[in-house]
């Protein structure tokens, strides 16, 4: 089992998250009743949405992970590499933070404006 496939099966067992369709039409997606939270879009990259304050708010935290995590300018979504256990880790603590950063929303709604960084084509390169 990959540990995408660990991490995604892990995930859809918390009682805030449901399997769906990814907006991007690639891979699987994890959403909460606040919108789409996670893309699972390999066997090693997932996108999630943090929201635009959240990567603001962590912007100094996620730069000490940047050989795992990837922000990108102007997008409320960032990509967490899966290449060792301890990014299983990470994803699950950061998406815990998006699931928190989505009810907290000013709005109520932390649904993104553009798609995630996969469908943008500004995630990690492929390899």
């Amino acid at each position: 089992m990959t540990l995408a496939a660990r991490a995604l099966a892990q995930l859809a067992t918390w009682p805030d998250l449901m399997k769906a369709e990814p907006s991007c039409g690639t891979g699987q997606a994890l959403s909460s009743r606040y919108g789409e939270i996670a893309h699972f879009h390999s066997d090693r990259d997932v996108d999630l949405h943090l929201t635009d304050r959240a990567v603001r708010r962590l912007a100094g935290d996620l730069r000490r992970f940047a050989a795992a995590v990837r922000v990108v300018p102007g997008s409320q979504w960032v990509t967490v590499r899966l290449d060792a256990s301890a990014d299983v880790d990470l994803l699950m603590t950061l998406v815990s933070v998006a699931l928190q950063a989505h009810q907290n929303a000013p709005d109520g709604n932390g649904t993104a404006a553009t798609g995630c960084n996969d469908g943008r084509g500004v995630g990690f390169l492929r390899t």
